[in-house]
């Protein structure tokens, strides 16, 4: 019998859901690192939520752990890296709270343009301070919304009800997704420049870091509001002080911050400033959403070894499995290609299989690329997330099937669409390893590779010695070379090098430096 520990404090109906479905389970919360170190490796489940902390040290510990289950979307907490390193599954559950964080997000609006908790505090105080109180409406106002998503729309819905107007920016959102939303699609120069109201419901990822800057607050109307339920470390939190001291922002709202548990933060004690502890998830309803809903998968997992809402590998039945998982293998790869080369909005993902793959089950295979595709913006996407994802940004996502394929037994080709330009790669499974075979027009044979770099550059003599000199002069080892000309009649080359290092930003800028060179792409997968 499978043996699960629930680490953190949830519902009683995860365990009820362990029980009812043949798996043993203990529900121990408040163990210090070392404890958990000490019991983990009786265990082949780990439920948590965002207290406990599962890193290297404690993965590496667990000797018989299989799957890892966070009740909730966030995993901040959980090295996932480490993690697929032990063949160990990270499973979350993506949905189960954004009613709730959407609630909180304009609660949280609401009480940052009256001011209600300083109201309260000096009512309750014994004061009457009725004159020192003047809110603003949020009729007729301008909320600002970064981040489009599943909880970003449900924010847009609310605003909308309480007859805000609503500009939205999303990397992935298209004209046509916006306007289903009723909301006017604009740049962030725009957003921060028009909004009365700032609503944060992004990931945190490099290019969203500290995104509500310095720069970008200077940007505001004075008199502005800044909401955040999303991250801590999407607000640059000494430039957030810095404004709210002076005026320029009215009152700001964070229920996440940069460091958690925030017992001290330089922003506490501030005037106009509301903090509540990372509650955006905190309501009975949700709580057990979650909950029920990590135990199923977690157990599903165990028992018959199906996979939902993974983070680190596809979601696939175990029947399916030996099938599907090297064309699932190429999917993500190609996915996650294109999703680092293209920088543009995307409109349309078609994805065609020709050959043999066409007998099987492709929707796996299209969830893989799709996941591949949108992880670059959105780290928490999953096989099974990903086509909702696609979709609420108004991504139209097209299968198309060819019994016979050319050059080769199988062939999947993305062909990704933005406003103005299509873009197309191939990839096949050849000697059980995935391969690309052609990439935005130009035919190629190459491998994946952990490290990589694209460059198109100018079909003149020259360039492959001066490539070679600055991987050799900086000690990257080239494995594998792939060079292709366009066909299109365009004087220009593409060149795929697969390096046994990864490529420094510095090391990127000498290639860009090469007369020759258009472009440079580093590529992780």
């Amino acid at each position: 019998m499978p043996k699960v520990l629930i680490a953190d404090k949830m519902s009683v109906s995860a365990a009820e859901v362990f029980k009812n479905r043949g798996v043993d389970v203990d529900v121990i919360t408040g163990l210090s690192k070392d404890e958990l170190i000490k019991i983990i490796p009786e265990y082949d489940g780990l439920a948590v939520r965002s207290s406990t902390r599962p890193d290297a040290e404690i993965i590496n510990a667990a000797k018989n752990l299989k799957v890892i289950g966070r009740a909730g979307i966030g995993v901040d907490n959980i090295d996932i890296a480490a993690a697929t390193d032990r063949g160990v599954v990270v499973m979350n559950t993506p949905f189960g709270n954004a009613v709730t964080t959407a609630e909180h997000a304009i609660a949280m609006l609401f009480a940052a343009a009256r001011q209600l908790p300083s109201a309260s505090a000096r009512t309750q105080d014994g004061q009457w301070p009725k004159s020192d109180f003047k809110g603003v409406e949020l009729y007729n106002k301008t909320l600002g919304v970064i981040g489009c998503g599943n909880i970003g729309s449900l924010v847009i819905e609310r605003a909308q009800g309480l007859k805000m107007k609503v500009i939205g920016y999303d990397p992935y959102l298209t004209k046509e997704r916006a306007l289903k939303l009723g909301i006017e699609k604009v740049g962030l120069d725009d957003l921060f420049s028009r909004a009365d109201a700032i609503t944060l419901h992004t990931p945190l990822v490099e290019a969203t870091k500290n995104i509500v800057s310095k720069q970008r607050i200077a940007q505001m109307k004075k008199g502005a509001i800044i909401v955040n339920c999303a991250r801590g470390g999407l607000v640059d939190e000494e430039a957030l002080k810095n404004a709210l001291e002076t005026g320029h922002i009215r009152a700001a709202a964070l229920d996440v911050f940069a460091v958690e548990p925030a017992t001290n933060n330089q922003l506490f004690g501030t005037k106009n400033f509301i903090a509540t502890p990372h509650l955006g998830a905190s309501t009975l309803e949700a709580q057990e959403n979650v909950a029920v809903q990590v135990a199923e998968q977690m157990a599903d997992y165990l028992l018959t070894g199906a996979v939902t809402n993974a983070l680190n590998t596809p979601s696939i039945s175990a029947e399916e499995a030996p099938r599907l998982k090297p064309f699932v293998d190429l999917a993500d790869k190609i996915g996650t290609l294109v999703g680092q080369l293209v920088d543009e909005t995307i409109k349309t993902v078609e994805i065609t299989y020709k050959g043999s793959i066409t007998e099987l089950n492709t929707n796996p295979i299209t969830a893989a690329a799709l996941a591949g595709l949108l992880k670059q913006a959105m780290p928490e996407v999953n096989m099974v997330s990903a086509p909702v994802f696609a979709k609420e940004r108004g991504i139209k996502i097209k299968e198309s099937y060819v019994d016979k394929a050319e050059r080769a037994e199988s062939l999947i080709r993305l062909a990704i669409a933005t406003s103005d330009r299509k873009f197309a790669v191939v990839g096949t499974i050849y000697r059980g390893e995935p391969r690309l075979v052609r990439l935005f027009g130009v035919p190629v044979d190459a491998g994946f590779s952990e490290h990589m770099v694209y460059i198109r550059n100018e079909d003149k003599p020259g360039f492959i010695g001066a490539l070679g000199s600055i991987l050799g002069e900086n000690k990257v080892n080239i494995a594998t070379f792939s060079l292709g000309r366009m066909d299109d009649g365009t004087p220009e080359a593409v060149c795929l090098v697969s390096v046994d290092s990864p490529i420094s930003e510095n090391i990127a800028n000498e290639i860009r430096a090469v007369d020759q060179v258009k472009r440079v792409n580093v590529i992780a997968l």
